[in-house]
Formats: structure tokens, sequence, C-alpha cells
């Protein structure tokens, strides 16, 4: 795909010179976890934790602890939890996905079926649960749950209104807002709780944080369509193959002469997957894409906005930062 529209922004990474020293406790407060585990269990456990990616929900809630007074113990206990909720929903969606790769290695479905995955799955989900207990407030407890009710819920929708036509613009941000936005959102936001910050402190990193995940979401679906599985490390075109109607594709049956959207539409209706080099074939297909990218761009901009709530300070331009990272992936997907 060329590059028809690059937003230019300063150093585009995340900040882990900032956080480098929270993220060692992270990293040994997750292997703890996995040793209050069954000796049976914990090496299944600590195959998914080993897994993941950059633990971008603890390095939200220290950040934004740290703009909101200080880093403490709690805010790297709050991002284990929620890196630990992240990664049993990884775990399900790659069953429901079929997925047999991530960052490059076989998912825990490829590796032990998808019967033990699901256990697995729900063994550390529960048990993140269970440790958001520890908290002496149970607000914090309350709004671990409501994130992972959150996700949850947004799972099921998305899976319910697969190969579903009638599913609209609104209805696919409402879904990626649950399924993706919440646990983003949770992290910043409670970590402002955490810190004593007031009510529109808090709430407006929550929309920070809801806003990143949601911009993080729509450049993930529009990476299933444009990426490299040998680049990206996991298995892609899931999305087309099961029927998930995503930005890309909603902007494209918007988009579409009549007769590419009918037989786009009949392909759908009859629950078949989705052809990429039929999609890629439909002269609308790279705007629909790009359109995509430049509404997680703007949504990203939007995000910086909630940050203007705080003092100056690293751990503010460190939040910055990671908008903007995340605006350099999305101009890598329009290449």
């Amino acid at each position: 795909m060329s590059l028809t529209k690059a937003h230019t922004h300063p150093k585009p990474k995340i900040p882990f010179k900032l956080v480098k020293k929270e993220l060692k406790e992270v990293e040994a407060q997750i292997l703890d976890q996995v040793h209050a585990f069954d000796p049976s269990v914990a090496p299944y456990v600590d195959y998914i934790c080993n897994t993941s990616g950059k633990r971008i929900r603890p390095i939200l809630a220290i950040l934004a602890g740290g703009a909101t007074g200080g880093v403490t113990p709690a805010h790297i206990k709050i991002g284990v939890i929620l890196e630990l909720i992240h990664m049993s929903t990884l775990v399900h969606d790659d069953i429901i996905d079929g997925a047999d790769t991530r960052r490059k290695v076989p998912t825990a479905n490829a590796k032990w079926g998808n019967g033990m995955a699901v256990l697995l799955g729900d063994a550390l989900f529960s048990h993140s649960l269970h440790l958001a207990t520890d908290f002496d407030d149970i607000s914090i407890c309350r709004k671990v749950g409501h994130a992972s009710r959150e996700v949850c819920q947004g799972e099921v929708m998305q899976t319910q209104r697969r190969f579903d036509l009638t599913l609209t613009k609104e209805d696919y941000f409402h879904i990626i807002e649950m399924k993706t936005g919440a646990l983003f959102a949770a992290a910043t936001a409670i970590a402002a709780s955490l810190s004593g910050a007031s009510q529109e402190t808090e709430d407006l990193l929550y929309q920070y944080g809801l806003k990143l995940g949601t911009a993080y979401q729509i450049y993930d679906d529009c990476l299933d369509l444009v990426g490299s599985e040998a680049q990206v490390g996991k298995t892609l075109r899931t999305d087309l193959e099961k029927g998930k109607l995503t930005l890309p594709l909603l902007n494209l049956l918007e988009k579409a002469d009549p007769a590419q959207r009918e037989k786009l539409n009949k392909r759908i209706i009859e629950q078949q997957p989705l052809d990429l080099p039929v999609i890629i074939g439909i002269a609308e297909y790279e705007g629909s894409v790009e359109s995509s990218l430049d509404t997680a761009t703007s949504i990203l901009d939007e995000a910086r906005d909630n940050l203007l709530v705080l003092e100056a300070s690293p751990w503010r331009d460190g939040l910055e930062q990671v908008t903007y990272y995340l605006d350099d992936l999305l101009n890598k997907c329009r290449r």
C-alpha cells in the first residue's frame, strides 16, 4: 500500500527507559503469580505469560501513576492484574479465531488443544480477579470487575455479530471500546484513583485510555488485512475468515460500487469466508483502509488532548509518547 498521508511526530517509541525499573518489578510479580498456581498447572501458565507483548497496560498504569503523584507498589500491582486479564483474553481469542501462532510461537490451543486452552484462560482470568481483592479499597476491585465484564461483553457481541450486515460503525466502535478500550481505560483511570487524583482527572484519564485502546484496535483490524505474518508474528486474516466486519470492511461496503457491494453482501449473507485477493481487487479497498487509519489518528489526537489536565512532567510526556508510538504503527500500515 502506498503512503498517501503520513503524520510526523517526535520520537515514536514507548518510553521504556522511564519505566524500566518498574517493568522489572512487573515481570517479577507476574513470575510470582505463575508460582502461585499448583506445580502441575504453573508451567502452562508460565508459557502463556512468556508469549505476551510489550506490557502496554502495566506501562500505562505506571505512567498514569507517576503523572498523578508518583508510582507506588499499588500501581505496579494493578498493572500486573490487568496484564493477566489481558493474557487470559488472548488465550480465549486464539481459540475462537483458530489462531496457531502469537508472538511467533504456537498458541496455547495449538500446543494443547482448545479444551486445555479454555481452562487455562479461565484459570488465569479468575486468578486475576482474586488478586484484585487484595486492595483495601473495594472500589478498586469493582473497577477491575467492571473492566473485565466489559471485555467479555465486547467479545460476546463481536462473536454474535459476525457475518451481520446490519452492523453499523456505531456498533463497531461500541464493541471495540468494550473489548479493547476497557482495559486500557482501567489502567489509566484506576492508577489515577490510587494516587488520590480528582474525579475530573480520573475521568479524563479514563477517556485517554479508552481512546488509546480504540485506536489500537483499529490498527489491529487494519493489520489483519495489510500485515505480514512473518513480520507480525501472529496468525492473520482471521477477521476475514470468521466474518468480522471491522472498520476497513465497513468502509469498503460503504464505498464500493453497487456490483462489488452486492458480491460482498452475498458472501457475508451466506457466511462464506471473505477472500482477501477479491477484496484487494476492489478499487475502493486501499481508500477504505486509509480512511480507517485516518480515523485512528484522529482518535489519538483526541486522546492527547485529555492529557492536558495533568501537570507537565516526564510521566505525562510518557503517556503522550505512547500515542505517538501507536501513530507510528498506523503510518507503517500505510506503506
